[in-house]
């Protein structure tokens, strides 16, 4: 059993290695989401397959352990019946996650929304997706349960993502020169987004090169959209 583990892990890095160097040989850059995806997939398929194949061994070494395996072998249609009711559950995400590595709506550092809840794919693994949400938890899904249903992906066709804040001018602001004053960095757009008693809401949009990049980038918007309106002359009193 224990050489069954060292030769798994020996397997899982040469392989790790070697689609590495591939990719930088052919692409010059790291593995792309795609890729990385369904590598880390096939690693893991062989990891487990060598180990089941080293504790069968091990197991197999012993007489009483050997007859027993005999007996269930000789039951197996009954023995299948019973542990596949039993497994249905695992199996389903077993198959689920091989089937969303090889069609890939989701993929490693994609950004996506799975029931309202907005997060960067950080794992897919045979059983359960790993997602980090924007506040640094995990929302750790079964994979049958993406599989089946509506996600939101935010960066399958584009890496890029759209950042957005808020802004706040006051009762009677003047909204048209605000506009104009927000949107003359290149990239940035802006749009009244609400007039209520309390004053005059503008969203302001640009694009951040990746989902890591969102709160950084947000943070730099809201920042300097403040200080444009303050040089105008044109006070804001609040930011979200």
């Amino acid at each position: 059993m224990l050489l069954a583990f060292l030769v798994a892990q020996v397997f899982d890095r040469a392989l790790l290695r070697r689609t590495r160097k591939l990719s930088e040989v052919v692409a010059g850059r790291e593995l792309s989401a795609v890729a990385d995806t369904r590598l880390r997939l096939v690693r893991r398929l062989v990891f487990a397959t060598i180990i089941l194949f080293g504790v069968s061994l091990a197991l197999a070494q012993f007489p009483t352990v050997k007859r027993v395996a005999t007996g269930i072998l000789a039951s197996s249609a009954v023995l299948g019946l019973v542990v596949g009711f039993a497994a249905r559950q695992t199996l389903a995400n077993g198959i689920a996650g091989v089937l969303l590595a090889i069609t890939q709506p989701i993929r490693i550092g994609d950004l996506v929304t799975f029931e309202e809840e907005t997060g960067e794919v950080e794992d897919i693994r045979l059983t359960y997706t790993y997602i980090r949400l924007d506040d640094g938890r995990r929302l750790i899904v079964p994979n049958e349960r993406l599989a089946q249903s509506s996600i939101v992906n935010h960066t399958v066709v584009d890496p890029r993502v759209q950042v957005e804040i808020s802004v706040w001018l006051p009762p009677g602001g003047d909204a048209t020169r605000a506009l104009e004053v927000l949107t003359e960095r290149e990239g940035t757009e802006a749009r009244v987004a609400e007039v209520v008693a309390e004053g005059i809401c503008i969203a302001v949009t640009t694009w951040a090169e990746n989902p890591r990049a969102r709160g950084g980038e947000a943070s730099r918007l809201r920042k300097e959209s403040l200080q444009r309106l303050r040089k105008a002359s044109l006070s804001s009193f609040d930011a979200a």
